[in-house]
C-alpha cells in the first residue's frame, strides 16, 4: 500500500481528498496532525508562485522533506474570465483578510467576488476551477496532475456544502452549484476529483 501524507491544513480539502481516495483502497491517507507535524509560520510563504503547479509542488516538496514520507499537495482556485483570470492562485486570500480563517475567510472572498461581478451577465460570469495535485517522494521524484471544471458564477450563494467559492459556482449540466451537489457527485465532476484521481492511478500503477 502507498501511504500518502496530505499536505494541507484545510479541513474541507482533507475531507474531499479522503473521500476521493476511498475509491483506491491501495492508497492510504494520513493527515499532518496524525504524523505529529505542528503548524509552522513558514507554511504561509509556500504559495508564492504564479501558477497552481508551482505552488502545489512547493508544498509537496516542503512536507515530504519535513515528514520523510510520500506527500500529496494540491493548489487550487477559481479563475474568472471577466476578471482576467483572477482570483486564480490568490483565491484563498482574495479578500486580503489576514485576520480571518475557514468559513469566515470563504465568506469574505465570496462577497468580494459577487461585488466585482455585479451587473455582469451571461458569458461575463463564466469561470473555471483549476486543481494542480503534486506528488513528492522522499527520494526526490515528483509528479504533477491537473484537473479543471467549467461553470458559471451566480449573483448569490446557493447550498451549504463544499467550501470556498462552491456556493457561487454553478454547473449548468448538473443544475446545481458545488454547494448543492451531493459530495459523491461533486467528487466525480470536480477539478480536485479529476486531479487527485490521476495521482491515485499513478500510485496504483506503481504497485
Amino acid at each position: 500500500m502507498s501511504e500518502l501524507v496530505l499536505a494541507t491544513r484545510n479541513a474541507g480539502k482533507v475531507r474531499e481528498i479522503r473521500e476521493i481516495l476511498s475509491e483506491y483502497p491501495e492508497v492510504g491517507v494520513v493527515g499532518l496532525d496524525a504524523v505529529g507535524l505542528a503548524e509552522s509560520p513558514e507554511e504561509d510563504a509556500l504559495e508564492a508562485f504564479a501558477t497552481f503547479q508551482e505552488n502545489a509542488l512547493a508544498k509537496a516538496r516542503y512536507f515530504a522533506a519535513r515528514t520523510g514520507r510520500l506527500t500529496l499537495a494540491d493548489d487550487s482556485g477559481i479563475c474568472v474570465d471577466a476578471l482576467d483570470g483572477a482570483p486564480g492562485v490568490h483565491s484563498r486570500r482574495f479578500a486580503r483578510r489576514g485576520d480571518l480563517r475557514g468559513p469566515e475567510q470563504d465568506a469574505a472572498n465570496n462577497e468580494l467576488l459577487v461585488e466585482l461581478l455585479r451587473g455582469r451577465e451571461g458569458a461575463e460570469r463564466a469561470a473555471h476551477y483549476v486543481c494542480a495535485a503534486a506528488l513528492a517522494w522522499p527520494d526526490g521524484r515528483e509528479e504533477i496532475f491537473v484537473g479543471t471544471c467549467d461553470g458559471v458564477l451566480l449573483a448569490s450563494p446557493r447550498g451549504e456544502g463544499g467550501f470556498g467559492y462552491d456556493p457561487l459556482f454553478f454547473l449548468p449540466d448538473e443544475g446545481m452549484t458545488f454547494g448543492e451537489l451531493p459530495p459523491a457527485r461533486k467528487n466525480v465532476v470536480s477539478h480536485r476529483g479529476k486531479a487527485v484521481r490521476q495521482a491515485a492511478r499513478k500510485l496504483e500503477n506503481e504497485g
